[in-house]
């Protein structure tokens, strides 16, 4: 079973309970996902499986997009309403802030992570700390703020939506915004509306996917599985013909200038069979075909070896004979 499920990840389940819930209804431990989502908060968490785990770490899009809920007066030592309260304020806010908090947070930004996180510090989670008792400084680290808009503003409560880049914390981006505001703020809901390419439309709740299982097995599951060409179809190609598709296959490094690529100048490319099955993405160095990563994909094989020539069946036809010696561009590992 290889592909992404996207799960509506509800309250009160982690990140790592979806992903343990899916290994039980996928059979399979090769699992992972695409971004923690806190205990009490919700929405589009990605689930890989089998062999789209080796895409984890290679998504063209890590932007993220939020639905936050805030409030204005109090601090917590969590960020968000589940923690101990450490201030309180009964300053309001003026509604001419949200255009000077949008200023002030839109854009490239240095964040530090909250000690109630599971950023690693000299080997240990910050949130194994702060539950010690135990504050360490932490570095700052860029994020950005792609927009951030305020769908409500007023008696110091506020719902902004909010798209970022990969890592940002939202608890942290609020409580900053109740710094500059004068007041304090805490987070009171969190809806994460997408992730990468894939947003509301594409989750399945947990309830559902567990009744798909009684009902059909691991075969019902594997019906909803998403393809993780989705995650590359803006990428422009490399086309391998037979040729090209068998030796890549068997590690061959590529010379560049014997594929076709849509477009000469992109910096990364998904690399196709000459079936069109998504192999690997790449891209292109000193005359080269680079890959940066395979995807364990392993397409029917047309091309067989008789000494050292390589021949192309093609039904009842078979090509012409190619001794592998005028093969030029390609290079034997």
């Amino acid at each position: 079973m290889n592909g992404i499920i996207c799960v509506y990840k509800e309250k009160g389940y982690t990140s790592f309970d979806v992903v343990a819930i899916m290994r039980k209804l996928c059979c399979t431990k090769k699992i992972g996902h695409g971004g923690t989502l806190d205990p009490m908060a919700e929405g589009v968490l990605p689930i890989f499986i089998g062999n789209a785990t080796k895409a984890v770490d290679f998504c063209p899009d890590n932007s993220k997009e939020y639905r936050a809920e805030m409030r204005f007066g109090i601090t917590t030592d969590t960020q968000d309403f589940t923690g101990k309260v450490i201030s309180q304020s009964d300053t309001p806010v003026s509604r001419n802030m949200q255009y000077i908090l949008k200023q002030k947070f839109t854009g490239e930004l240095l964040q530090t992570p909250p000690m109630y996180s599971a950023v690693q510090v000299n080997g240990q989670r910050l949130y194994d700390l702060a539950r010690k008792g135990i504050e360490v400084e932490r570095k700052p680290r860029p994020i950005t703020v792609y927009s951030l808009e305020f769908e409500k503003f007023g008696d110091n409560l506020a719902t902004a939506l909010i798209s970022c880049s990969k890592g940002t914390y939202i608890r942290t981006l609020i409580h900053d915004m109740g710094t500059e505001a004068g007041t304090g703020a805490m987070m009171t809901a969190l809806t994460r509306t997408r992730s990468g390419v894939f947003g509301l439309s594409d989750c399945h709740r947990l309830s559902k996917l567990k009744e798909i299982y009684e009902k059909s097995g691991k075969e019902g599951i594997k019906e909803l599985l998403i393809p993780i060409d989705r995650l590359y179809e803006k990428l422009p190609a490399a086309h391998l013909d037979e040729i090209q598709t068998h030796l890549f296959q068997n590690g061959v490094e590529l010379d560049s200038g014997r594929v076709i690529f849509d477009d000469e100048h992109s910096e990364i490319y998904r690399i196709l069979s000459d079936g069109g099955v998504l192999l690997a993405i790449g891209t292109r160095a000193e005359d080269k075909l680079k890959v940066i990563q395979r995807f364990g994909v392993k397409v029917p094989d047309r091309v067989r070896r008789v000494g050292d020539k390589l021949i192309v069946d093609d039904g009842e036809r078979k090509s012409d004979l190619k001794d592998i010696t005028e093969l030029k561009g390609v290079r034997l590992s």
